[in-house]
């Protein structure tokens, strides 16, 4: 099939009009595309529908249950604490003699059926709600990186609450990246109820998307409870609207149950806070090698934690949160940006879409150091296979480097553009009456002027059918020598201290972050 290419000398040469005829022009495309947009009209938005990707055959998702299944009725789970042993046992789970909990399968179909499959994880502003029916995609942050990119000296330095504030202020106005779960680790506050405490500080005070985020000990809920009942406006509000999720590690694979994070889970669902079920083993290492095994251990383990919410409040807010993570097998090391972790993670998705469970995996993990173009490809594969895959939360999506070590606050600005095309991908082509209808081939080829620039039709599909990126370059490259051979970090860099100049403030009431001040020691 031959595909015509437009060149750049066509691109750039005026069109010819023919008299009385409406020309459009370039003045006139870049006002209808900078034109606000109702929402409901926009190309791209959190929560289309993917799914038109499939990595597993139905006969292999099928093979995937059942051995998933079979490991847990047969391997089961060990160290589990006492609470967890009585709430488990008490729903028909067998404690063995050698301290592993086996599960029936006719408990974990019980317990399926009973779990939460419409779920909507709430933003502290309503317009951020994220609905996870279905193959609904959003995509956000994640992790609990150690250290900053600073890419303007090609150097890591350890990472602040500040930075966490500036990444979730970011964040807040980035229409591409949905939510914000913690990213990174606040290096500078030393006591660690203190960084708990801080961290939601800094999330919440950065934006009012959904948050997620973690305790680093069972004690520590309480206190960070109060903040959150503070922030919410009270208890009551707190439990109408859970606005941030607990991302809670609760087994430590291969098959083996977290006792305190168990015990902060047990904790979450009883102050009504969502909990996402997270196995993260590392194929090759804490999983087994094999994809398929992989994600069958994956899958078993959060099954587990299934059985585990749901025998202790059927129906509450959990996400299915099969991590599985990839090992570069002649060294051990991570290789989240590789083509195996794409696949892993499509596959995940694809065990969600079976049990119906709204689901949440790792995608756009760069292994590479900068945002530099390995960084580039690493990002775009996975993301887009989770997208397609329809996936629910695509955490870790935008911003990550060196396996998960660093963050990058220029990538999480290039990663919104990046995300932009992927959601595009997403949306798929809309084939209707209106667009294969041959009115406008008509016009333009009978009587109009031999092309489709200035077409009304054209001009009425520049925003809901096209995304333009923020920060990426489209010139050619005649304009990209006249404009100064702008570079694309240089672009992010730029645009990151627009933003942070513009968000002065955090996204809380004074009096309540005043309140918030004075009990306790907020570090930002």
């Amino acid at each position: 099939m031959a595909i015509a290419i437009e060149t750049s000398a066509a691109i750039e040469s005026p069109p010819i009009e023919k008299p009385g005829r409406r020309s459009g022009g370039r003045a006139g495309r870049v006002a209808v595309r900078t034109a606000p947009l109702a929402d409901n009209l926009r190309p791209i938005r959190a929560g289309m529908s993917g799914g038109q990707y499939s990595p597993l055959s139905q006969a292999n998702v099928l093979r995937i249950h059942e051995a998933a299944l079979d490991a847990l009725e047969t391997i089961g789970l060990s160290q589990a604490p006492p609470s967890g042993v009585e709430i488990l046992t008490r729903a028909g789970a067998i404690l063995g003699d050698d301290g592993r909990i086996r599960f029936p399968r006719a408990l974990v179909e019980d317990m399926l059926a009973l779990a939460n499959k419409d779920l909507v994880l709430f933003g502290r502003d309503p317009k951020h709600d994220l609905d996870l029916s279905g193959t609904r995609v959003h995509y956000g942050t994640a992790g609990a990186a150690v250290h900053v990119v600073d890419v303007e000296n090609r150097t890591y330095r350890e990472s602040t609450a500040q930075d966490l504030y500036d990444a979730a202020r970011i964040t807040h106005a980035l229409d591409n990246v949905h939510f914000f779960q913690r990213a990174m680790v606040c290096r500078d506050v030393v006591d660690n109820f203190e960084m708990d405490i801080n961290t939601i500080y800094a999330c919440c005070a950065g934006t009012t998307k959904h948050v997620g985020t973690s305790f680093s000990d069972p004690s520590h809920f309480e206190g960070c409870l109060d903040l959150l009942h503070m922030i919410a406006g009270g208890e009551a509000a707190w439990r109408a609207r859970p606005f941030v999720s607990n991302s809670n590690c609760f087994v430590v694979p291969p098959m083996k149950f977290a006792e305190e994070s168990c015990i902060t889970m047990e904790k979450c669902i009883r102050a009504g806070m969502p909990v996402l079920l997270l196995s993260a083993g590392q194929a090759g290492a804490t999983a087994p090698a094999p994809l398929a095994t992989a994600i069958v251990q994956a899958v078993a383990e959060c099954l587990a934690g299934v059985v585990y919410v749901n025998a202790m409040a059927p129906g509450h807010p959990a996400v299915f949160g099969t991590w599985p993570f990839v090992s570069d097998l002649r060294s051990g090391a991570m290789s989240g940006g590789s083509g195996e972790q794409a696949l892993l993670t499509a596959g995940c998705a694809q065990m969600h879409r079976f049990y119906g469970l709204p689901g949440g995996a790792a995608a756009g993990i760069a292994d590479a150091k900068l945002p530099d173009m390995q960084a580039g490809w690493e990002q775009a594969i996975s993301n887009t296979m989770a997208g397609l895959s329809g996936l629910n939360m695509v955490y870790e999506a935008v911003g990550m480097h060196a396996s998960l070590l660093g963050f990058c606050l220029e990538s999480l600005v290039l990663g919104d553009d990046l995300l932009g095309q992927v959601l595009r991908c997403v949306r798929g082509i809309d084939v209707t009456e209106d667009n294969v209808s041959l009115e406008a081939m008509r016009e333009v080829c009978l009587e109009g002027p031999g092309h489709y620039l200035g077409h009304p039709q054209t001009l009425g599909v520049m925003q809901t059918e096209y995304v333009y990126p923020a920060v990426a370059d489209r010139t050619s490259p005649k304009e990209w020598a006249e404009i100064g051979k702008p570079d694309l970090v240089q672009k992010a860099i730029a645009r990151k201290n627009r933003i942070l100049a513009e968000s002065t403030a955090p996204q809380l009431p004074p009096e309540v972050d005043a309140a918030i001040r004075a009990a306790f020691n907020i570090y930002v």
